[in-house]
């Protein structure tokens, strides 16, 4: 049997979030980050992106999904609290749902009919 990943600290916590991760925020024993999206089909595809991350990471979220949002929420059970694992998880999971394509990949056009997570501006290098 394994041990559990050790607890970080509120404050480690807090620290890590404000410096790398500024739209997650400490709740309890979890971190989480609530993505507005333009509706129903970009909720899906931003939470099949968050599954497929998981699944790959074997750390898995509790997600909420809702027309406009998805909320994802990460604590590492077996330890009952948030760890590494938790925030290294959070910032592939925003790398790649906030992701906005470089030129020349024109990306979805500017409309709210097409939008995927709304009020994103992360590109890529």
């Amino acid at each position: 049997m394994r041990t559990p990943p050790p607890l970080l600290s509120e404050a480690e916590i807090d620290r890590r979030l404000a410096d790398m991760l500024p739209r997650w925020r400490r709740d309890g024993a979890a971190v989480e980050r609530t993505f507005r999206t333009g509706g129903w089909k970009a909720t899906m595809l931003a939470a099949g992106a968050v599954a497929h991350l998981a699944e790959a990471a074997w750390h898995h979220p509790t997600m909420t999904l809702s027309w406009d949002r998805l909320t994802v929420r990460l604590d590492t059970h077996e330890s009952g609290g948030v760890t590494e694992r938790d925030l290294l998880l959070a910032a592939e999971i925003e790398r790649v749902v906030a992701w906005r394509p470089p030129h020349p990949l024109e990306g979805t056009p500017d409309d709210p009919r097409f939008a995927h997570v709304v009020g994103e501006t992360t590109q890529a290098g």
